[in-house]
């Protein structure tokens, strides 16, 4: 069973200068009349393949919506044992790529008067985008920034950002509530900030989801924000009532179908509630997948297009 909240630990790339087309930077474009520029850039401006071969989706069992829900073939044997060296600690050699340690560096930010220790991967100033994940309970930032745990699909994500030109952030928090909240939203003004207005993707794993559903709430930061995701996180039945909600923020779930911390349906619920009424929303249910499974196999590269193209 992967689990999600023992495993801490702790990257020289060409970077790419191509910008996600993503929708705030769109509704610039197209505001100024650059509708035909805007459209050309959108269809190139995608994360660059990083062994896709290796970390895409396998069979979908399952799917509607236009492929906004799918089910995902999961077999802990195949997607565990078969891809780790030691199980649930070290995966295999080729899956991961080390180089992008040299732009890896730990750093104590001030965010709104409080200090916020963070892992950031790839350039302080001028990132294309930005990416912050947010960890689950008894997790810090070395969660996050740990190459080998989770299948080594933190590494891939630091490849592809800073591949593709951005930044991604892995900062501790310190508590589950309002102050958490309110220092990460803090972290998604900054880095939008630093990036010269770029948009931020922020990314909440079980616990974690509590910080983002906090976030969703304060307008200042949803403005920044070009995308939110949940990953095996607690449901928010009050939503439709918070900013990001009202400013039809991009929302990715991804979730175990058998997990017992959080359950899938009560996520699964409120999916299906925002596509219904025609909000952008994407599910991707594993299918026998647990609670961990979704830091583990969410194909980040998919979720960071799909929320670039809206």
């Amino acid at each position: 069973m992967a689990r999600l909240y023992d495993e801490p630990g702790s990257p020289s790339l060409s970077v790419s200068t191509a910008h996600f087309c993503f929708r705030p930077l769109c509704a610039i474009a197209l505001s100024l009349g650059l509708v035909a520029a805007a459209a050309a850039s959108a269809a190139a401006q995608v994360l660059k393949p990083y062994k896709d071969d290796l970390f895409s989706y396998g069979k979908v069992l399952e799917q509607s919506d236009n492929g906004d829900y799918r089910v995902v073939d999961y077999q802990e044997l195949r997607d565990i044992n078969g891809r780790d060296e030691i199980p649930e600690r070290r995966v295999k050699r080729a899956f991961v790529s080390l180089g992008v340690k040299g732009e890896q560096a730990n750093e104590t930010l001030d965010v709104g008067g409080r200090p916020l220790d963070v892992t950031r991967v790839g350039p302080d100033r001028g990132a294309a985008f930005s990416v912050i994940f947010i960890h689950g309970r008894g997790g810090d930032r070395r969660l996050g920034a740990n190459d080998f745990s989770f299948g080594g699909n933190f590494n891939r994500l630091k490849n592809l950002a800073v591949a593709n030109g951005g930044v991604y952030y892995a900062p501790s928090v310190r508590s589950f509530d309002t102050a958490g909240a309110a220092d990460v939203a803090g972290l998604v003004k900054l880095a939008a900030e630093r990036s010269g207005g770029r948009p931020v993707v922020l990314a909440c794993a079980s616990m974690g989801s509590f910080i983002c559903w906090g976030v969703a709430r304060d307008a200042g930061a949803v403005a920044a924000l070009g995308g939110m995701m949940i990953m095996g996180g607690v449901a928010d039945p009050d939503f439709t009532k918070s900013a990001a909600f009202k400013a039809r923020l991009p929302m990715f779930f991804s979730h175990g179908s058998t997990d017992s911390v959080y359950p899938a349906e009560s996520q699964k619920a409120l999916y299906d509630a925002l596509k219904g009424q025609g909000y952008p929303t994407r599910f991707v249910l594993f299918k026998t997948g647990s609670h961990g499974t979704p830091v583990r196999m969410t194909d980040w590269r998919d979720a960071l297009n799909w929320i670039g193209s809206r």
